[in-house]
């Protein structure tokens, strides 16, 4: 019996409820889905890509976005059949891993891209998680892909993306802001990640007064990318909304994450946009110099806060009222005078 297909026609960016009528993948597409072997989706022309699901309603997209080859096994496997060849091990030794990435890069973009010229519909699938396609990719800092999602969305015209109409903007933005079942999305996975590139390919058609809010777990994009420690990544955000919710959990602000990541760059990156929050307290009553000064990271962070606002070192907690600087005396973490 022929598996049933379940249409789907996109009038617009907006996410797809997983299929409840799926067909689940069999072991030998599975594979060739994770591996990126298109050949197999070529030859056999009559597969259901639209309801072709693994238990977890991952899609083909998905599943192949998820998989991570060990770029390193890849490159001492291929080097051992230099070892018996010193010259051209030597040669090609310091050159091979780079390589090896970047060849499975384009392997991957071009699969990506043929599978959605065979089913666009998966583009804005989501599985059990809530997650599209472009929350994978973020998340595994896929930047060429995120760029080839994005692009597929927008369906500009000659390929240009610098010429797109207003309709197309504003899909393209439905996409980015599609949220998972944990109100993530692709820009708080890409936070999460790290990955520079990925953050600027998702930024460049956004609305700047757009809101970024919190997840589930109260982190906004900012907070993520602060307690990550990377100042790059702040500074993107910062330099391209109006407005940057700094929000999250347990009452705590991007500093605060900051000053527990003990990166002193990122720390200058957030007071000099938002330097009111040297005095706000998590709900224990812990400020930002409460925690670099309990952890004990970085002189350069304690610095960095003093610098900014000396009084901070005197706000007590609520538990026991508690200093930063008592705090640091009790931890002989760090000599604060």
């Amino acid at each position: 019996m022929e598996p049933s297909i379940n249409i789907m026609l996109i009038s617009s960016c907006e996410p797809q409820e997983p299929e409840e009528n799926i067909t689940h993948m069999d072991a030998w597409l599975y594979k060739a889905a994770a591996e990126g072997n298109i050949e197999v989706f070529n030859n056999n022309q009559g597969l259901p890509l639209e309801s072709l699901k693994t238990p977890n309603h991952d899609n083909v997209l998905h599943l192949n976005l998820a998989t991570q080859e060990n770029a390193v096994s890849l490159f001492n496997r291929f080097l051992l059949k230099f070892m018996f060849f010193p010259v051209q091990y030597e040669i090609c030794s310091p050159s091979l891993p780079n390589l090896i990435t970047r060849l499975r890069g384009e392997k991957r973009s071009d699969f990506i891209e043929q599978i959605l010229t065979k089913c666009p519909s998966l583009l804005l699938q989501t599985n059990a998680k809530g997650q599209t396609p472009l929350h994978v990719a973020a998340r595994y800092g896929h930047s060429a892909i995120v760029k080839l999602l994005i692009k597929s969305c927008a369906k500009p015209r000659d390929g240009d993306l610098e010429k797109l109409g207003k309709d197309q903007v504003n899909a393209v933005r439905e996409m980015l802001r599609i949220r998972d079942q944990e109100s993530n999305t692709a820009l708080h996975e890409a936070a999460r990640c790290g990955n520079v590139e990925v953050v600027k390919a998702l930024l460049e058609f956004e609305d700047p007064d757009f809101p970024y809010s919190a997840n589930e777990k109260q982190e906004t994009p900012l907070y993520i990318a602060a307690r990550r420690g990377s100042g790059r990544l702040l500074s993107l955000l910062f330099d391209k909304f109006k407005s940057t919710p700094h929000g999250g959990s347990y009452g705590r602000t991007a500093l605060h994450a900051a000053a527990m990541a003990g990166d002193a760059e990122a720390v200058k990156v957030i007071l000099k946009k938002k330097g009111n929050l040297t005095k706000e307290r998590d709900e224990d009553g812990h400020t930002p110099l409460h925690y670099a000064a309990h952890l004990g990271l970085r002189i350069s962070v304690v610095e960095e806060l003093l610098k900014w606002d000396v009084s901070a070192a005197y706000i007590g907690d609520k538990k026991r009222g508690m200093t930063p600087l008592l705090m640091a005396t009790r931890q002989e973490a760090l000599p604060l005078h």
